[in-house]
């Protein structure tokens, strides 16, 4: 495999991309992107791009403007979705299933923006379906209603846990919190799992 690291400039400023292609074939696009205060070296974030790098997809990981300024607070959703959509604009490849991701933050904009980026599929990782402790503000509606979905959060997560609906899959990884990282190794397998099942993976 082989990686690339590049600089694409959005609206919010300046995003950071780096790119792994597989051995052989490039059998889909997977595009992840980042928690709120953390980065693209998330122990999920790190165990997914290997595993399905090595089953022949080409993972993009995006840092947001905002933390390649140097920023942990995160900024409005509407940059976020803004800078991620220009990103994954110059990242996609005509006749490849483009699959949009990411944990937590990451995961709430990969599924706000898939319908309107045509995205083939998202992987949501960390879901955070309410703030702790607050389960009557409800973000289930960020899921997409016509885009197949696989959404794997921890059954101990402060955050909560989506139900499954219509094409969105849901996973509950025992004993896992919200940063996943308890059996990291199993979660991956199931997102690969996941991929090869719609044939984007090998």
């Amino acid at each position: 495999m082989s990686s690339s690291d590049r600089t694409i400039e959005t609206p919010r400023g300046p995003a950071a991309v780096r790119v792994t292609d597989p051995v052989g074939p490039v059998l889909s696009l997977l595009v992840l992107g980042h928690g709120a205060g953390g980065g693209v070296d998330a122990p999920d974030l790190v165990a997914v791009h290997d595993l399905a790098v090595g089953a022949g997809v080409r993972v993009a990981l995006v840092t947001q403007p905002y933390r390649v300024a140097g920023r942990r607070a995160p900024a409005p959703a509407g940059h976020l979705d803004e800078a991620w959509a220009v990103v994954v604009e110059a990242l996609r490849v005509p006749e490849t299933p483009l699959i949009l991701g990411g944990r937590s933050s990451g995961a709430r904009v990969a599924c706000r923006t898939a319908p309107a980026l045509g995205a083939a599929g998202v992987l949501a990782l960390a879901f955070p379906l309410h703030p702790p402790g607050k389960p009557e503000k409800s973000r289930a509606g960020e899921l997409p209603a016509a885009v197949p979905t696989l959404v794997l959060n921890g059954d101990r997560d402060p955050f909560g846990v989506p139900e499954p609906a219509g094409p969105v899959e849901v996973i509950v990884r025992p004993g896992a919190v919200h940063d996943l990282r308890k059996d990291v190794a199993t979660t991956a397998e199931l997102a690969v799992s996941w991929l090869r099942s719609h044939y984007w993976a090998l």
